[in-house]
């Protein structure tokens, strides 16, 4: 096996959230911390997480060490490579999700990616373009009050404008509902040389269309945890059964957790 899917994650709880994810739906994942040097080690995976601190760098900084990561990745032959985001968008004004989002498209030659922070799993939906928290609108819930990255303003078109040098569009669930050929049309009238799609998800089978079956065509996508797992799906549906998980030998014992987060959602 070669690694297949790829993703270059913003923090490092966020890395494992996904690739626990992606262990869950059936492929072989590795995490590291920081762009790995040996490519032999991923041989034998189907998917590798690249676990980054780039969330509340500067902007500059962490474009730098995305482009670096995308580069490590296609080289080990990673055909889609996700920006793996917060699912509550965590960001500022100057980034980092629409700059390396940008820079990403860029370095793919893509026209335009999917973006969405949905997870409907963890209770974070989209609909009509902004993130709702728990059925809470983001800049009602608790991250309104993040200590670095306080969220102001549910409208995830309206936040990523403010960051991208590319349009910004929105696709509607009723559109995603419709499938991704319909959703393809739509995005074809959309103005822009290179543009990111903010797109709807309040369900798993609309992630299933996004990631599965219209990110999974191009080779860069933006998004959380739930965008990862129609994207797993994706690699899935290309792949023979018996080449999918090897079972995990049982672990037995004392065991502990430790939260590398102080979210009222870990709390």
């Amino acid at each position: 096996m070669t690694v297949v899917l790829a993703a270059i994650a913003d923090d490092y709880t966020g890395a494992s959230d996904l690739a626990n994810t992606w262990r869950k739906c059936g492929l072989r994942t590795a995490q590291t911390i920081g762009i790995p040097t040996d490519r032999g080690l991923f041989e034998t995976i189907d998917a590798l997480v690249v676990s980054l601190k780039i969330r509340a760098a500067p902007a500059v900084d962490a474009v730098a060490r995305a482009l670096e990561a995308e580069e490590f990745l296609r080289r080990i032959g990673a055909r889609h490579v996700m920006y793996k985001i917060c699912s509550t968008f965590d960001s500022t004004d100057a980034g980092n999700i629409g700059p390396v989002t940008d820079a990403l498209m860029e370095r793919a030659g893509q026209d335009w990616a999917v973006v969405t922070p949905a997870f409907p799993e963890a209770g974070r939906t989209v609909y009509k373009g902004h993130l709702f928290v728990n059925d809470v609108p983001l800049d009602e819930s608790p991250l309104r009050h993040h200590p670095m990255n306080p969220m102001h303003d549910a409208n995830l078109a309206r936040v990523l404008t403010r960051q991208s040098k590319h349009a910004v569009h929105m696709l509607d669930v009723q559109t995603v509902t419709l499938g991704p050929d319909r959703c393809r049309a739509k995005i074809a009238t959309m103005p822009g040389r290179r543009k990111s799609i903010i797109v709807d998800a309040i369900g798993d089978h609309d992630l299933d269309v996004l990631g599965g079956r219209l990110a999974f065509s191009g080779a860069v996508s933006t998004g959380a945890s739930g965008l990862g797992g129609g994207l797993a799906k994706a690699v899935l549906s290309e792949r023979p059964a018996e080449g999918s998980m090897a079972k995990l030998a049982a672990v037995g014992g004392r065991a502990a957790v430790i939260a590398g987060s102080c979210s009222a959602r870990t709390l």
